[in-house]
């Protein structure tokens, strides 16, 4: 069972520049908000389907947060970001332009993440320090 409360961020597992992203919310999530599971595992699966959410829209990154549904691109990099420690919940300032020009931008980004930032051969796997924050088949 998924930990009640908890905000769920699925991945791109094989992205270097996603696995980076998810590492760096890991170090900065003091207050233990969020879980995480690649969108390839079979949990990844199941909870996309679950929600009736189409994967061909999610190729990144999605936020589940239980008590509103999900977000995906821009707006999910930014509730992530509001929920981090230090200077990060200031990102959410970009909240004032319009979801559509913060998700041509994201768009981009994503697009070229193999390019730019390279791709692994496999998902992630955490280590053992880190692999209670990630939701296996088990659960």
């Amino acid at each position: 069972m998924i930990e009640e409360g908890k905000k769920i961020i699925l991945f791109d597992g094989v992205c270097n520049l996603c696995n980076d992203s998810i590492n760096f919310v890991i170090k900065r999530d003091k207050k233990d908000i969020f879980r995480y599971a690649s969108l390839q595992s079979e949990i990844g699966q199941r909870l996309l389907k679950e929600r009736d959410i189409d994967i061909s829209k999610i190729d990144s990154i999605l936020l589940i947060d239980p008590s509103v549904a999900y977000y995906y691109k821009s707006t999910a990099a930014l509730q992530i970001a509001k929920q981090l420690s230090g200077i990060y919940p200031l990102l959410s300032a970009f909240f004032i332009f319009p979801r559509f020009f913060r998700d041509w931008i994201y768009d981009i980004i994503a697009k070229n993440r193999y390019k730019w930032f390279g791709k692994k051969d496999a998902c992630m796997i955490p280590t053992p320090e880190l692999r209670a924050l990630f939701i296996d088949q088990n659960t």
